[in-house]
């Protein structure tokens, strides 16, 4: 426990912890309300706003709270603790002025500003201001900055509190705003006035305090006290954000963070936050049956019928495929249908990965996304986590910046923030790794992950495909065991994965039965008339040139890839228009929450997979989410652990040195799945905010490739 300090708040003492700031002991223990504009408690202290002064008694003058620390403060001469005040005609007066200097040159913008109605300024003013001002001098205006698509800028209201400065620097990792000038002068601008480019940088809208960063693309659509706020699950990438989502008469006008200290903290990513347009646009909103090569709207029973129809003849010329955006009910509810018709071609691995057939530690992030700062050494094997899981990458970084963690990485190079030994591209790198570790002469990143007390492994999904997927996972299995990274208090072996079905498909058991097919090898079978029957639940991220031949019959919300080789379209729900289960990455069950209603005739998954069951003769055992979650759950125990993470309570359930299949290990570069951060699944193709990031975005890569 920390040395503990006596100090007198507002005539109470208290014993507080001596590396405390003044700031959080009055708030923590006195119970007072400290207002601040500059201060953040995932920031550094830049303690330039003022607006957090409270009165010591005795000094000369108040002092600011956040970056005063309680053992900095010195007893009374008769011994007694300070005295801190924090409701004293002093701090009142002080804050007044405060805030009269802060609108000296704020502009009246209020009712056509964003962020009225959710505005810190505003607050303050109210409770903290004067009611008339002393100044009559002009205000001052100040240039509106171009920081690309997603942040709307109006600095004449920025008040430098710096906190988009701090952000964009310490957590997203890029330096591309700052503070330039001095005294009236100062403003905040981006370098050389280019475009934001990181995959973070909406985060700046919900730092702000004024209306200077707002969002761009909900720029004057709505007041909050208009919107519906219901809170769900992010399923964008496998990290399972906690979101709210923002609706007004059935339209999702904003998404925004909710905080979770184990998963986000209180970050998104701008493709979680963005988006939002794309739940409106190329919407699947009515069943339709392709006829001489051309769809044609239909009826539910006339689709349904035909779909039933077509899955009712050999089991083995019959498959079924699950999508990245899928819930844990629908998947539950197919691979209830695909038993009772015998079919074992069933995956829920589009990415054309094996691994899943294990225990369930072997397929997990088990380290967990929070667990990740305790870690002293980090190994990432075939991995961009800045594109594949950005609040993964921001956990690595801060691991990076406040502790003395050391990164290598096999794999493709890239820019991901923080600096890291590179020690190889391919599969071939990772056995030499292993051999290196096992020298007795160990230098460089090797000698350091091997002497490290918590090591991290964090293997990318995209270096797990096919067989040789299982031959690297044996080789990492054997590097975890030989630096003893999997124990009984620490469980360091992780899977990335990118999909927010993933885990929970791989938990159902949807996957190949005894003699089944998995995603590949249903595609090359289709493709050569072996298979003839494919249903597509939700499924876009494949090759689906090779399903010509077979009658597909897709299930989903969007006219993406799986709806252009369709013969039949059954249009289902979006994510923020039903409810669900969703298992992150980490083993996390969470559950997603319906904010708007369905486009047209469009149903909930698991509805129109217990419809066309009905169709089939082969009813499912039940006839609302309920009961379905509750065979779910009897089926499944794990996922009645709402909200918790496995973390290092199943290190002693696998041997880690037999999670693979031994092979040889290829030299070829590991290629990063995500080649476009902003266009990986139906949503995010549909929505033209992401398809100016996706421009925005290829037009810098081109740049830095021409002038290298």
């Amino acid at each position: 426990m920390s040395d503990l300090r006596k100090i007198n708040i507002d005539g109470t003492e208290h014993e507080v912890p001596a590396d405390y700031t003044l700031m959080q002991a009055c708030e923590e223990y006195g119970g007072a309300e400290i207002p601040r504009f500059c201060y953040h408690e995932r920031l550094s202290v830049a303690g330039n706003c003022r607006m957090c002064l409270v009165e010591w008694v005795g000094a000369p003058k108040p002092q600011a709270s956040c970056a005063l620390q309680v053992k900095d403060l010195r007893p009374n001469r008769d011994g007694t603790p300070a005295n801190i005040r924090t409701n004293s005609e002093t701090v009142k007066k002080a804050r007044e002025g405060v805030m009269e200097f802060l609108l000296i040159n704020h502009p009246l913008d209020c009712p056509i500003c964003d962020q009225g109605g959710e505005c810190d300024l505003q607050d303050q003013a109210m409770g903290y201001g004067r009611d008339a001002s002393r100044f009559a001098e002009n205000k001052r205006a100040v240039d509106d900055k171009h920081m690309g698509p997603l942040v709307s800028t109006v600095m004449t209201r920025c008040i430098q509190c710096t906190r988009c400065v701090r952000f964009i620097t310490e957590v997203a990792g890029v330096q591309e705003i700052g503070l330039v000038n001095r005294g009236e002068d100062a403003e905040i601008t981006t370098y050389l006035e280019q475009s934001l480019t990181s995959e973070m940088s909406g985060n700046v809208i919900d730092l702000c305090p004024v209306g200077a960063l707002t969002s761009k693309p909900y720029a004057f659509n709505a007041r909050p006290w208009e919107l519906d706020k219901t809170e769900s699950v992010d399923v964008m990438d496998a990290v399972g954000a906690n979101i709210r989502v923002d609706s007004r008469h059935d339209a999702v006008m904003r998404i925004m963070p909710v905080n979770n200290d184990d998963v986000n903290e209180e970050w998104i990513s701008d493709k979680t936050r963005f988006v939002w347009d794309g739940l409106a646009r190329q919407r699947l909103d009515q069943p339709f049956i392709r006829e001489n090569g051309k769809l044609r709207a239909a009826g539910w029973d006339e689709a349904l019928k035909l779909a039933a129809e077509r899955l009712s003849g050999d089991p083995e010329t019959i498959a079924a495929i699950a999508g990245d955006l899928c819930d844990a009910e629908s998947m539950k509810a197919l691979k209830d249908l695909m038993d009772n018709l015998g079919v074992k071609n069933i995956d829920c691995r589009q990415d054309g990965s094996l691994i899943g057939t294990g225990t369930r530690p072997s397929y997990l992030f088990n380290t967990t996304i929070a667990g990740l700062e305790d870690a002293d050494a980090i190994l990432l094997i075939g991995t961009n986590p800045r594109h594949e899981a950005p609040l993964v990458n921001t956990r690595i970084r801060k691991a990076w910046l406040t502790g003395d963690t050391e990164i290598g990485m096999i794999g493709q190079a890239s820019d991901i923030t923080y600096d890291y030994d590179h020690i190889g591209t391919s599969p071939a790198d990772v056995a030499a790794f292993v051999k290196a570790i096992g020298a007795k002469s160990v230098k460089g990143f090797a000698k350091t992950f091997k002497a490290a007390k918590n090591p991290v492994i964090i293997i990318g999904a995209g270096a797990l495909r096919g067989k040789a997927g299982l031959a690297l996972l044996a080789e990492i299995g054997a590097l975890a065991k030989s630096v003893n990274a999997v124990r009984d208090d620490w469980n360091g072996l992780n899977i990335l994965h990118g999909a927010a079905s993933r885990v929970g498909g791989l938990d159902i058991g949807f996957v190949p039965g005894e003699g089944g097919l998995s995603t590949d090898e249903i595609l090359s079978a289709a493709a050569q008339g072996a298979v003839k029957t494919v249903m597509l639940l939700g499924a876009d991220e494949l090759d689906t040139s090779k399903l010509k031949e077979a009658f597909v019959i897709y299930q989903g919300s969007h006219g993406d890839n799986g709806a252009h080789v369709a013969d039949i379209i059954l249009p289902s729900a979006a994510y923020t228009e039903k409810d669900g289960l969703y298992v992150n990455m980490e083993g996390r069950v969470q559950m997603g929450a319906r904010a708007v209603a369905p486009k047209g005739q469009a149903k909930e998954d698991w509805a129109i997979i217990r419809a066309l069951s009905g169709h089939l003769n082969r009813v499912l055992p039940y006839d609302n989410l309920g009961a379905l979650r509750e065979k779910l759950f009897a089926d499944h125990p794990s996922f009645m652990s709402l909200g918790v993470a496995l973390g290092v309570q199943g290190a002693a359930q696998f041997d880690v040195a037999a999670i693979g299949a031994k092979g040889d290990l290829s030299k070829e570069v590991f290629v990063n799945p995500v080649t476009d951060f902003y266009m990986t699944n139906p949503i995010a193709r549909a929505s033209t905010i992401m398809a100016e990031c996706s421009a925005l975005f290829e037009s810098g890569k081109n740049m830095k490739e021409a002038a290298e």
